[in-house]
């Protein structure tokens, strides 16, 4: 269990790969845009 034991985190981080024991850190979504109805009138 060390560096090159593909199933632990330490041995993910040296490979720098990610999965179950390393996740990916997600984004955080923003909110989404709000239009206002006169812009959405006038591209119809």
């Amino acid at each position: 269990m060390g560096k090159g034991d593909m199933r632990t985190r330490r041995g993910k981080i040296n490979r720098g790969t990610n999965g179950k024991t390393r996740p990916k850190k997600t984004k955080v979504k923003s909110a989404e845009k709000v239009v206002p109805e006169a812009a959405v009138q006038a591209s119809e």
